[in-house]
This record gives C-alpha cells, sequence and structure tokens, in this order.
C-alpha cells in the first residue's frame, strides 16, 4: 500500500501580525511550523503503515525552507518525501495549488502506484478546505472529507470503510480505492519521534521537484498566472471599545433575569414595542 500526504509549512498563527499600513501579512520573524491540521493526516497514514506495511510518501509544495517540515515528517517516521519548489509556483491560490499537487501526485504514482492521498482537513493560514477537494477531482479520486477514523482497508477487494463526522451524529461509509481523505482535527495524536528516525532525518535527501520534473504540462495553470483568486485587502479586526457591563450582581436566578431584560429593554426601545406589537 502506498500513501502520499499532502502538508504544508505555515506561519505560527499566534505571531502573525498584519502590516499597519499596507495591510499585508507580516511573516518576517514569524516561525514556520506544520500546518496543525495536516499532522492528524500524517499520523493517520503512519497508523496504516504501522497495520498493514507499505510506504508514506509526504509531498508539499513552497519555497525551499519548506524542506525542514519534510525533514520533521521524517523524523516521525516516513519513507520518502518530495518538495515541489519553483518559482513558477510562486504566487498560486487554491486552483493553482490543487493543479501542480494532482500532478506531483500522478507522476509519483508512475514510480508507485498510490493507494491513498491524506490531506488536513484545512490551512490555518488560508482555511479554505479547497485544496484537498480540488485534487481529489482532478485525479478522479473517491473524496471522503471530515474523516473522524479509519475502521477498515481491504486491498484485496479495493475497499475502505471510514467513519465521518456529520451534522447530527457520524457516517459509516465505505468506497472504492483509490481515495482522497481528510482527516478531521482532535482525531489522534501525532507520534514522538525516535532518536534513531531524528538521526535519519537530518541526514536524509529530500528529493526537490520543479515543474518539469512534477510532470507539469500547462504553466498558464499554476502560480499568479493560474490564479484567478484576487485578495483585494487583509486587516485585523479592530478592537471593541465597549466595555463589559456587570448586570444582576449579588441576584438570585430570577432577578438576575429579570435586570437583563430590563437593561435590554431599555437599551433597545423598539425591541420592547416589536414584541408588545407581535403579542396582539
Amino acid at each position: 500500500m502506498h500513501i502520499v500526504v499532502c502538508i504544508k509549512q505555515v506561519p505560527d498563527s499566534a505571531q502573525i501580525r498584519v502590516h499597519p499600513v499596507t495591510n499585508t501579512i507580516m511573516r518576517q520573524g514569524v516561525p514556520a511550523i506544520i500546518n496543525p491540521f495536516d499532522l492528524f493526516a500524517l499520523e493517520e497514514a503512519l497508523r496504516l503503515k504501522d497495520r498493514m506495511g507499505g510506504r508514506v510518501t509526504v509531498l508539499t509544495m513552497g519555497p525551499p525552507q519548506a524542506e525542514d517540515a519534510l525533514r520533521k515528517a521524517v523524523s516521525f517516521g516516513v519513507d520518502d518525501t518530495i518538495l515541489l519548489t519553483d518559482r513558477a509556483f510562486a504566487g498560486a491560490d487554491t486552483l493553482a495549488t490543487s493543479y501542480a499537487l494532482a500532478q506531483t501526485i500522478r507522476k509519483i504514482g508512475e514510480e508507485h502506484p498510490v493507494d491513498l492521498v491524506f490531506t488536513g482537513k484545512q490551512t490555518i493560514d488560508g482555511d479554505t478546505a479547497q485544496v484537498g477537494p480540488g485534487i481529489a477531482k482532478r485525479l478522479g479520486l473517491q473524496l471522503l472529507t471530515y474523516v473522524s477514523g479509519i475502521d477498515a482497508v481491504d486491498l484485496q477487494n479495493r475497499e475502505i470503510t471510514v467513519r465521518r463526522r456529520a451534522e447530527g451524529g457520524v457516517q459509516v461509509i465505505r468506497t472504492r480505492l483509490p481515495a482522497l481523505i481528510t482527516m478531521l482535527e482532535g482525531t489522534n495524536q501525532i507520534r514522538y519521534a525516535s532518536m534513531d528516525d531524528m538521526f535519519r532525518a537530518a541526514r536524509f535527501e529530500v528529493r526537490k521537484w520543479n515543474k518539469d520534473m512534477a510532470g507539469i504540462e500547462d504553466v498558464g495553470k499554476i502560480g499568479l498566472k493560474g490564479s484567478p483568486t484576487v485578495v483585494s485587502k487583509v486587516f485585523a479586526p479592530k478592537p471593541k471599545a465597549v466595555k463589559a457591563q456587570i448586570i444582576g450582581s449579588g441576584l438570585d436566578s430570577q432577578g438576575m433575569a429579570a435586570a437583563l431584560v430590563d437593561t435590554l429593554f431599555a437599551q433597545h426601545p423598539r425591541l420592547g414595542k416589536e414584541l408588545q406589537h407581535a403579542s396582539h
């Protein structure tokens, strides 16, 4: 079984700042990390490898420094890594990114046929949740989103059974392979890297592919040329100037409820009139 996991190196959201003049994200001096949602996908892929054998390949698209994220993945026990890096990919939106990754996975499949593709639910820097489904569509893979657990994988019959989080409950879905899975957060916990794997990661040779090695045939579909999305402005929300108001301090539950209603009616006079009109 061959599993490909797509990860992304992102700026640590806890330390992101927005430039006050240009309204753009200031990435200088902000540490880069593996997208936290992708770690759930990576761990689930490694657990499948532990149970069933096979190989796990981790793929990312980004600048040369994204190699650090791949070495981190190697320290967890993956078998192979590919860094898709080329100036032609710069400025890619989700449409261009999904095209580039899909073409790369297709190229990887020529070396070792791919049975499963894992991605995180979304990334913390874009929050669109579009790349995973975009890859599945381009490759014709069965798409399983918001997966909370994998119950069974039957390689002989080419089937997989998963649990998927849905509104009001959990769905149990069985479909055919190959498939793409977006893992839900909180479904597992990434393992600790062993000392042997950390040493292996330090000397591991990360494969770096440019657009030609990835089999990109139409450069009009990658980078800025292939990105119809336009971001007009990025801004930080303005802090609220209204301070919290203490209502009904020291009262019992009934007195507090009455005080809250009186305050609402005092602040919103039309509300009382509308309720009175509705009762008639």
